[in-house]
């Protein structure tokens, strides 16, 4: 309020004061008024009949529906956001849709123009044809009657100097078998050898108007289609590729196809021209497949689906997997203390603590073998070497949990361990320079560890089945590369 005085102890914050009354701090509030009154406006009457209600209590409940007014708003404002974002999607969609049927049209337009071009060089083929036909028809008339004209005059100067013949006898003696000649002569002109056998006319008449009411019609068609099932996926072939043993695939649905997609379903044969079996169902364009067979042959399909149904499949895009596997060390899933060098084919480890790496191939079938060269070898550490499964646990020794299979050693002698439990003591350890090699059979579902050449006991672990990475856990005091 501007009713002045009021001032608290040692001029601090001021407190409102009634306007009514100077000296009153507002106490109440009128609900009936809706604003706050002192004791002095209760004892005027003026809000006697009025409902009167304690000043921290309306303070609270009012302050209560603002927050709850602002939570409605901010709801309302993060709906706003998220819509924002769906809208700039929607540019840049209309975007690229626009381009998309723009180069449609295009395509669509310069195929009719096409067309027309091949059928015109048709159409003039015809023309030139009956033209070379009549030009020959009329050629062969001039040659054929200039050679009866000259007979004939030839034949008539002859007659001209036979009657100027003054001799009677002589003239008689010829006169007979000379006017056989002249009228065999006069019937070689018979009826319609004197016409053209051709007129100069073409009757040749192209009837253009449907086909340019037909362009002045074209148009497209703006009623929403029936939704039927999805057209053919058109696999992006550009984009399709084999990495060791994995296969990547993409596809994409037509433009101007009106059908709406809800998914697609991509298949993929045994590497070995058996049944195709499904390995992917969802919305996304692109899947990987790991862990196929090596040195195969694969043949991928992908067809959509709505609520109508199925589509049909793609063409069959043919795949080969590398003959033989290439790998190094993955940093993308590896221990962040785990340090990569020399192309992520060297590995230490920053912490005095195991820590776990994987290698970049997935192996779920065939045999294979790899080894690692010890570079560096301090206080006798416990390195691991093996396989996992991607999801090991990757802050301990290898082998601690059931998703690794490991042999560890020391300076003297090894251990295989897989969920936590050691087995096979065998005499034989590592040092710097030493050589571990590792051999999966995964056509006998074993597992066998090798140092400098000498097979550490009996294969290490049977019934192995599944997808695994080679795999490695060290410490700070040791090195290897592959």
């Amino acid at each position: 309020g501007d009713g002045g005085g009021g001032k608290g102890a040692g001029g601090g914050r001021k407190l409102p004061t009634c306007a009514e009354h100077d000296l009153e701090h507002y106490s109440m509030y009128c609900v009936s008024c809706r604003s706050p009154v002192c004791y002095q406006c209760l004892e005027d009457g003026r809000h006697g009949k009025h409902d009167v209600k304690a000043l921290g209590a309306m303070w609270k409940q009012h302050k209560a529906q603002l927050s709850q007014a602002l939570n409605g708003v901010s709801d309302k404002a993060k709906e706003a956001k998220e819509f924002l974002v769906q809208l700039k999607n929607l540019l840049q969609q209309i975007q690229e849709n626009g381009l998309d049927y723009e180069a449609c049209l295009v395509a669509q337009c310069d195929a009719l123009v096409d067309a027309l071009t091949r059928q015109k060089a048709k159409l003039l083929t015809k023309v030139t044809k009956e033209r070379e036909h009549k030009l020959k028809v009329v050629w062969d008339q001039i040659n054929h009657c200039t050679l009866k004209l000259r007979q004939s005059t030839g034949l008539m100067e002859y007659c001209l100097e036979v009657i100027k013949e003054n001799d009677p006898s002589g003239f008689l003696q010829i006169s007979d078998a000379l006017i056989k000649r002249v009228q065999v002569s006069q019937e070689q002109w018979v009826k319609g050898a004197l016409e053209p056998k051709v007129s100069a006319e073409f009757d040749l008449t192209l009837d253009s108007e449907p086909l340019l009411q037909a362009i002045h019609q074209l148009d497209f068609i703006q009623m929403k289609f029936p939704v039927t099932v999805p057209p053919v996926p058109l696999l992006q072939l550009e984009k399709c590729c084999t990495r060791n043993n994995s296969v990547t695939l993409a596809w994409r649905m037509p433009p101007l196809s009106h059908n709406p997609v809800e998914g697609y379903i991509l298949e993929l044969d045994d590497g070995d021209g058996g049944q195709f079996r499904e390995v992917y169902v969802g919305k996304e364009t692109l899947c990987t497949i790991d862990g196929l067979h090596f040195n195969s042959t694969y043949n991928a399909r992908v067809k959509a689906f709505n609520s109508s149904g199925v589509g049909p499949y793609s063409k069959t895009v043919i795949l080969q997997t590398s003959d033989v596997a290439w790998f190094t060390f993955d940093p993308s899933s590896a221990h962040r203390d785990i340090v990569l060098s020399n192309d992520n084919q060297t590995a230490t480890c920053s912490s005095y603590d195991d820590r776990v790496v994987l290698g970049t191939a997935a192996f779920s079938k065939g045999v294979h073998y790899w080894e690692l060269h010890v570079d560096r070898y301090d206080n006798h550490p416990d390195p691991a070497f093996g396989i996992a499964r991607i999801n090991v646990v990757k802050d301990m020794m290898l082998g601690k949990d059931d998703k690794a299979w490991a042999m560890y050693v020391d300076n003297n002698r090894s251990w295989f361990m897989h969920c936590n439990s050691h087995t096979n003591r065998t005499e034989g350890g590592v040092s710097k320079g030493a050589t571990v090699g590792v051999l999966l059979d995964l056509n006998k579902h074993n597992l066998t560890f090798y140092i400098n050449g000498q097979q550490q006991g009996p294969p290490a672990f049977e019934n192995i089945e599944g997808v695994f990475m080679p795999a490695l856990s060290l410490n700070r005091n040791v090195q290897v590369s592959l």
